[in-house]
């Protein structure tokens, strides 16, 4: 049975220590259960247990769930109710048309230095978003959601600044119960494979006392990850 869930700990009742878990709790923790546009679902077993937990922001889904899960249930679910996208692990195989990619995952903590850079944890969201050059992004929508994560201490974004320019960025989207998710790295052309993203990345993650996880694609940036202390743990897909 899948049902709607009202508050945090019928959702944290479901323990599971991966990505898709960490992004559910962080957007719960962050838009409670007041707006419409944010609700939570939990699936349960005949017997009471719950087998998976769903969030919905928008009409974007992320499913985390067990081995117990009741996966035509799942299915028939996200049919009726209709998405945009759904976010989850490689198990759940209902939709002909994904993405697919690699979560990487690491508790290490690796420290690179470089002279005449500054850290920027609280840089001007704005510039901030003008730098990572989102595809076709609204700004306003982003601004509402990063903003709104990062005052209720669910999302996180760092510069790294020389002369007062960024020439690399990096967020927590999301952060839950000292885990993080990063997202959104990025490093001036002109400055790459200089050290400066392995400078600020190592600063971030300086920040997350747990596991922190990242979603990639399948032939992107394996080894710099893995120089960071990261490693292939499983896969992401995203069902649209």
């Amino acid at each position: 049975m899948i049902e709607k869930v009202e508050n945090l700990s019928d959702l944290d009742l479901f323990v599971r220590a991966d990505l898709f878990y960490i992004r559910i709790m962080s957007i719960a923790s962050a838009y409670e259960f007041g707006y419409d546009f944010a609700t939570f679902y939990r699936q349960v077993d005949s017997s009471g247990k719950i087998t998976s937990i769903i969030s919905k922001l928008d009409n974007d889904f992320t499913l985390c769930k067990n081995e117990f899960a009741d996966n035509e249930e799942l299915a028939e679910f996200f049919s009726v109710i209709g998405f945009s996208s759904v976010l989850s692990d490689e198990t759940f195989d209902f939709h002909n048309n994904f993405d697919e990619g690699i979560i990487m995952s690491t508790c290490k903590k690796v420290e690179f230095i470089m002279p005449y850079v500054e850290i920027d944890r609280f840089p001007k969201l704005m510039k901030l978003f003008n730098f990572i050059d989102y595809d076709n992004a609204d700004f306003e929508s982003w601004y509402v959601d990063i903003s709104h994560r990062i005052r209720h201490n669910c999302a996180k974004a760092y510069s790294l600044n020389m002369n007062d320019e960024i020439i690399s960025s990096g967020i927590f989207s999301s952060i839950y119960n000292n885990d993080a998710i990063l997202s959104s790295v990025q490093t001036l052309y002109e400055c790459r494979r200089m050290g400066y993203a392995s400078c600020l990345i190592s600063e971030m993650m300086s920040d997350i006392k747990g596991k922190i996880y990242l979603m990639r694609e399948k032939n992107l940036n394996e080894n710099f990850y893995l120089n960071l202390g990261f490693k292939n743990t499983g896969k992401w897909r995203i069902h649209k």
